[in-house]
């Protein structure tokens, strides 16, 4: 008996994932634990086992596609099962379940009740006739009509040769790809993959729907660098876990938000959501773009702990298996993003909202300082970068927040 293969819910917060590769053709025979295909959300990539023994009779999405959760990716079923045998689970094949709430995601299982409005003649369940008698589902219809996309010649994809919405999304991609030609050969245009599309979508919206400042300050790093050669020669003679710079600053972030508890919050229209622990998301530069993973009540941990929660979740974000749930900006009460590595010495970080604050850290410079009695010298400083909602914060505040890290930073010790 034919099986549908559903797309898997990664995450409450996920919507849809994108295929990004089909492991078998139509007709190959899959058994239990075969690989059919993997998929990815924005930030996570993941690869769906076959639960059932049978052949694959159908893909309903290529390579590419993005696919909405519990929409129905492919069909198995025995070796001389038609198509025609796996009534309810092709589109456009009556089904009693197709409205259910499990297949109310899936494009495929949407229903156009226009008939029952008398908005066009009878015809199969999940078609509607277009112009020239050509049959298209209702998703794609609305989306022609909305965006005026010609159908003339236009060849369905979908079962029985019909119009789905990837055929008009195929369609207009086309065209677009035609309209970016460049003869001269001067440059060449590529469009933004899903997950900068994402990271775009986010941050226009961050500096669109909030009043963001940024305040700069150094702080003297030489206690921060002894801390450090410490951990070197602790490694060498066996120790296993590296405390980073990085870490041993979110610590001292840590103790300054503990003095600052409004900082530590989430902003929703009039309200301020103050948080009991901090939730620290730390930002990780991967291949697939920038991934936010969170520490939760990072400030129960001590500084060993947390170092190595720290390197594991990075590990994961570089890796593509980072649980999708813990890389959304509401689980983060305030985020620190690194660009020390890179020799940045001063940035304007964007605030991940609703969260009210982002640290910025940035590298560690000499500069001349009064070391006492007359004296003067160069000292290491390390750069700090607040960005704040004026919204909820002031910029009293603010400062005071600042210079709080900073003293932590400067009597940090082992």
């Amino acid at each position: 008996m034919a099986t549908s293969i559903k797309m898997p819910r990664q995450g409450q917060s996920v919507e849809s994932c994108i295929i990004s590769k089909l492991y078998v053709s139509e007709g190959d025979k899959v058994k239990e634990g075969d690989l059919l295909f993997a998929y990815e959300t924005d930030k996570a990539s993941f690869e769906f086992e076959s639960e059932n023994e049978g052949v694959l009779l159908k893909w309903l999405y290529s390579e590419g596609d993005e696919v909405a959760v519990l929409a129905t990716v492919c069909i198995v079923g025995e070796k001389d099962e038609s198509l025609d045998d796996s009534q309810g689970l092709i589109p456009g094949k009556e089904d009693d379940n197709a409205n259910s709430s499990e297949d109310s995601g899936d494009p495929f299982f949407q229903r156009d009740d226009s008939e029952k409005k008398g908005l066009h003649p009878p015809g199969p369940a999940g078609l509607s006739p277009f112009k020239g008698g050509a049959r298209i589902s209702p998703r794609a219809r609305k989306m022609a009509e909305e965006k005026g996309i010609d159908l003339a010649g236009l060849k369905g994809s979908g079962p029985g040769g019909r119009i789905i919405a990837r055929d008009l999304a195929d369609a207009e991609k086309n065209e677009k790809d035609i309209n970016l030609t460049d003869s001269t050969g001067e440059y060449s245009d590529e469009p933004l993959n899903n997950i900068r599309r994402i990271i775009a979508g986010a941050m226009y919206q961050s500096l669109q729907n909030s009043a963001q400042l940024t305040h700069h300050l150094g702080a003297d790093a030489r206690k921060l660098l002894a801390a450090r050669e410490k951990i070197k020669k602790d490694i060498a003679g066996g120790g296993k876990t590296n405390i980073t710079i990085n870490d041993l600053v979110c610590f001292a972030l840590i103790k300054a938000l503990g003095k600052y508890p409004r900082i530590n919050s989430h902003l929703y229209g009039e309200t301020l959501r103050l948080f009991r622990n901090v939730n620290l998301g730390i930002a990780v530069d991967t291949e697939r773009g920038l991934m936010v993973p969170v520490i939760p009540a990072a400030d129960t941990l001590d500084i060993n702990e947390f170092s190595l929660q720290a390197s594991v979740l990075a590990d994961k974000c570089r890796k593509g298996s980072v649980d999708p749930d813990i890389i959304r900006p509401e689980a983060a009460s305030f985020t620190v993003s690194n660009l020390g590595n890179y020799g940045v010495e001063m940035f304007t970080p964007v605030i991940n909202l609703p969260q009210t604050a982002i640290l910025g850290v940035n590298t560690i410079i000499p500069r001349p300082a009064d070391l006492g009695a007359g004296v003067y010298g160069f000292v290491p400083y390390i750069g700090l970068s607040l960005t704040y909602d004026h919204r909820a914060i002031d910029g009293g505040e603010a400062t005071r927040f600042l210079k709080s890290i900073a003293e932590e930073i400067e009597k940090i010790e082992l």
